[in-house]
């Protein structure tokens, strides 16, 4: 039996729709990252780009458990004393929600090279507007995966 390898005109990308609001941030990244890495399919080679294209709307309303609304989250600006920090909140609530959402993801995918190029099939939005509407992205509804990907508190 021969082993089967796949060629880069071979690989069938899609565009994936979802919808965070309500959704536990963990549970969303990592099925987000599984959808990049393109693990959800019978042709997963390691090595190459094999995962959708993924659009999430609303990532300002996405839920988190626990207290990690309140948790710091640090940063470094390069300069001496100039370390920074916001709660998970603050970014949330802030000019730029999305962020919360792309770091989670950018977490979950391994740290190589190949997961720079993966983020860049990642697009998120704070609102339910995208401007990706021609490519006909196929909705995923992940509350339905589990009921554990849900949040009603907030």
């Amino acid at each position: 039996m021969k082993t089967f390898t796949i060629t880069p005109a071979e690989i069938d990308k899609k565009w994936i729709l979802i919808d965070a609001e309500g959704v536990v941030l963990g549970r969303l990244a990592s099925i987000v990252a599984m959808r990049l890495r393109g693990k959800h399919k019978a042709t997963f080679t390691p090595s190459m780009d094999m995962g959708d294209n993924v659009i999430i709307i609303n990532a300002d309303k996405v839920q988190l458990t626990g207290r990690k609304r309140d948790k710091p989250n640090y940063w470094h600006t390069g300069y001496p004393g100039g370390i920074k920090s916001r709660t998970t909140g603050q970014i949330l609530e802030g000019a730029h929600p999305e962020r919360v959402v792309m770091q989670a993801v950018k977490r979950m995918l391994p740290g190589n090279r190949l997961s720079a190029t993966l983020m860049t099939n990642l697009r998120v939005y704070a609102g339910a507007e995208h401007p990706h509407e021609a490519q006909q992205p196929e909705v995923l509804d992940v509350k339905a995966l589990n009921s554990k990907n849900t949040r009603t508190r907030s």
